[in-house]
């Protein structure tokens, strides 16, 4: 299984970390890296697909938002608050929040739909979307490269030792959760005060 797993990466490599970057992310671009440091791929090439492909992604999702607003306010009913928070956070903070989105744990794709369900310009965030792609691209494809070897260490320690994995896995996946919910709280009690501000000013 790992021998035609490996025959696909040097057969279709590109093409894999292009589409796996429209999917998900982070681990077909530490794939990426590695593959760079052993040679299997070009560091430029590996980091201009992999921005395409995360930018192709967040597009996808924006023109969701555009052209299919009534499916989507049927489909994702538990995800309104979710909404709710990626309104307030772009109206707070403007283009910054298009930038950063990628690492928003829980709202990386509601993000560029509540953006597409405004009138934001269709231009502007493919603008600003291109550019962040290609630097969360970077940020994470270059440290793998230089880490190469030590990856591949960990990666084997990971197959002996798999167990080790667990803890830390739960560890972070804890301290996201709990740094998402103080973001939550914090724009929701915002919002508050505002709906308060409001209704006393009438």
């Amino acid at each position: 299984m790992e021998e035609l797993l490996s025959e696909l990466i040097l057969k279709y490599g590109y093409i894999i970390l292009f589409v796996w970057c429209i999917l998900e992310g982070e681990m077909a671009l530490i794939m990426g890296g590695i593959l760079s440091h052993s040679g299997d791929m070009n560091l430029c090439y590996a980091i201009f697909i992999a921005g395409l492909g995360g930018f192709a992604g967040d597009q996808i999702y924006f023109y969701i938002g555009r052209y299919f607003k009534k499916n989507i306010n049927k489909m994702l009913k538990k995800q309104r608050r979710k909404f709710a928070i990626a309104h307030l956070l772009l109206k707070r903070y403007g283009w910054p929040v298009i930038f950063i989105q990628r690492y928003m744990y829980g709202l990386r794709t509601v993000i560029p739909m509540s953006i597409g369900i405004t009138r934001y310009s269709g231009k502007k965030f493919a603008f600003i979307n291109l550019i962040s792609a290609w630097c969360w691209a970077a940020a994470t494809i270059i440290p793998a490269y230089l880490l190469g070897d030590h990856i591949w260490k960990l990666i084997d320690l990971a197959r002996e030792h798999w167990y080790f994995a667990i803890p830390v896995v739960l560890s972070f996946a804890c301290i996201i959760i709990f740094i998402f919910k103080r973001i939550e709280n914090k724009l929701y009690k915002e919002k508050l005060r505002k709906k308060n501000e409001y209704q006393n000013n009438k």
